[in-house]
């Protein structure tokens, strides 16, 4: 192996180095929130929103849909991942339209890129963020579920997406450290 590459873990083979970065990129702190719930758990999911949005808004259009891991996951995949699962949670579960699930596959479209996944995803964000406060009791269900059981309550909605998307954001976290160096939220 030379200086100019390296060996990738997922596949054992040989990688061109990617331009570095410093160690870190500004990490950003968990947010003090002495709220309500509902204010705690939004400004918890907001600030995983926020360290998605920072590991992908700033590449460019083809590194963001590399992929050096075996499944496919790439930094563009993740954030159109995350845009239709608020809006199939959110809203299609949540609030219950007549309509189709949002396609929530990791496979970007090939015309989509960096700056309109992003603003998809702040859409969708928004969306979501406006039946959360059209909500009045935490405790109440939702229309339907996306799993095989009774429809879960806002709050049941609200902590699985902070789970889901912290889980994503280590994803983005370890994808965006394998192309440039880049590492924190």
């Amino acid at each position: 192996m030379t200086e100019t590459s390296r060996r990738t873990p997922s596949t054992g083979t040989t990688a061109p180095d990617r331009p570095r970065k410093p160690a870190t990129t500004g990490d950003l702190r968990p947010p003090e929130a002495h709220a309500d719930e509902r204010a705690t758990l939004l400004t918890f999911l907001q600030y995983l929103r926020d360290a998605v949005i920072r590991k992908v808004e700033d590449l460019p259009d083809e590194a963001s849909r590399a992929s050096p891991v075996r499944s496919g996951t790439s930094l563009l995949g993740l954030v159109r991942h995350l845009a239709a699962v608020e809006l199939n949670w959110f809203v299609w579960a949540y609030e219950g339209p007549d309509r189709e699930r949002w396609d929530d596959d990791l496979t970007p479209a090939e015309d989509e890129t960096v700056a309109s996944a992003v603003a998809a995803y702040r859409a969708a964000i928004r969306r979501a963020d406006a039946v959360v406060a059209g909500c009045a009791d935490l405790a109440r269900p939702g229309a339907r579920s996306l799993r095989e059981t009774d429809p879960p309550s806002m709050r049941w909605i609200l902590v699985h997406m902070i789970e889901e998307t912290g889980r994503h954001a280590g994803h983005a976290d370890i994808l965006r450290e394998l192309y440039d160096g880049a590492a924190g939220r």
